[in-house]
């Protein structure tokens, strides 16, 4: 079983927000939503997009980057950033069943700061020519790829 996270740093679009908070009440993934967004929480944007499910999403609000790093701190858990700037494919990197996956912003993606506090930087490869996927598409690529491995079974000996 995963114990996975999902954690939005500042996200602007609140239908990204509603469809990934849809995405982990469907899959059993906590999401973290680390404040300030750049929408009110409770728009009906968002709840259109989760529909009914984000009631029954797993929904935990930081309300800094600071007070997010310091409940990271608490848990034995890595942190596993989604970046343009990253050179290594999250295709070739193998997930623990409690990491935080985490995301940018969809309009600026994250400072050097939160760069640097994650323990690694994954990359989506994309099409030459091509910027960036839509977030909660980015978040359903990754995550799904963390779930795939962590219900595999131990290889054997």
């Amino acid at each position: 079983m995963t114990d996975l996270r999902i954690a939005l740093y500042q996200p602007d679009i609140p239908g990204n927000t509603g469809t990934i908070l849809r995405m982990g009440a469907c899959l059993g993934l906590a999401i973290d939503v680390i404040e300030p967004a750049g929408f009110d929480m409770s728009s009906r944007a968002l709840r259109r997009a989760g529909m009914d499910y984000t009631e029954q999403a797993s929904l935990t609000r930081h309300r800094s980057w600071q007070h997010f790093l310091t409940w990271v701190g608490e848990q034995d858990r890595r942190l596993i950033l989604a970046t343009t700037k990253a050179q290594r494919s999250y295709r070739e990197f193998e997930f623990r069943p409690n990491d935080i996956l985490l995301f940018g912003r969809e309009s600026a993606g994250v400072p050097d700061d939160v760069h640097a506090a994650a323990d690694h930087c994954l990359l989506i490869p994309m099409a030459e020519g091509t910027r960036s996927l839509n977030l909660a598409i980015s978040t359903a690529l990754i995550a799904g790829e963390a779930i795939r491995q962590s219900e595999m079974p131990a290889p054997t000996q």
